[in-house]
């Protein structure tokens, strides 16, 4: 047992000697003055998915290959070596700069999709700053737009319909948040107008039927001269539940709503 006691310290000791050699490796290719030989060395390193080591020569690379036949290709994979690293705001920024300076170029409408879906991939989740969303979105839209027969033409709609819900979700949410502080009118109007940016959402019904709620719960704590008006908004966003969703199963709990909104009006008026 003693023999293998030692064993993870060796292959500890391994590992780290194969990285210091591969670094010293690509240390020593970069201080070559034969093009030709980096070259070769950076797309063997791309080819074994060695992007990081790939990525430093071909950034040495660029500047002393601009103009030249092979500055395309090499452009070509350095964006990838970001986009590989999982670094999307870099690759994002490089996958542009090509289809800028390559206008020409057959990869024009890959590099265009590929910078659509860098900002897709570094877009945060729902209930943080939306911004890079709404820009990948608008970036999908200018691919679709611009190549209607690309055979990416699905996967871009598809990524423009995970943004949408993305951005629905945040502004859903945004209403729930002021309904469940008691900010019932500010619920009320975010509600409207998340129903107004996604009327076709599979969740409409309900977006519809936290009107009812929020209104009839503004009018409940409203000061008497302002409580019948309110509820009777409570009734007209009832009438547009039960009109626009006949179907809806938020129906049932929207006439409780309703009725209650009636017998408060009754009260007043009495």
């Amino acid at each position: 047992m003693r023999a293998f006691r030692h064993l993870p310290l060796v292959f500890t000791v391994f590992a780290l000697f194969i990285l210091a050699s591969c670094t010293e490796s690509v240390e020593k290719i970069r201080k070559s003055s034969d093009v030709n030989y980096k070259l070769t060395k950076a797309n063997d390193f791309y080819d074994r998915k060695k992007y990081m080591q790939a990525g430093e020569l071909y950034h040495d690379l660029l500047p002393i290959l601009r103009g030249t036949k092979n500055e395309e290709a090499l452009f070509y994979r350095y964006a990838y070596t970001f986009y590989y690293q999982e670094q999307y705001s870099t690759a994002a920024l490089y996958f542009k700069n090509f289809t800028e300076r390559f206008t020409a170029s057959k990869d024009v409408e890959e590099m265009e999709f590929m910078y659509a879906l860098c900002l897709v991939k570094d877009a945060p989740k729902s209930n943080l700053d939306q911004t890079n969303t709404i820009r990948s979105m608008e970036a999908l839209q200018s691919f679709i737009n611009t190549h209607p027969q690309s055979k990416r033409l699905n996967e871009a709609n598809e990524y423009v319909e995970q943004g949408r819900k993305k951005l629905e979700k945040k502004d859903a949410d945004a209403a729930m948040l002021y309904f469940n502080i008691g900010q019932y009118k500010s619920a009320a109007i975010s509600y409207k107008h998340v129903l107004d940016q996604y009327p076709d959402s599979p969740e409409a019904d309900y977006y519809q039927f936290m009107v009812v709620r929020s209104t009839f719960q503004y009018a409940l704590i409203s000061i008497p001269e302002r409580q019948a008006e309110r509820y009777v908004n409570t009734k007209e966003a009832f009438k547009v539940l039960k009109e626009t969703f006949p179907t809806s199963k938020y129906i049932k709990d929207g006439e409780r709503y309703d009725l209650l909104a009636s017998n408060n009006l009754k009260k007043i008026q009495q």
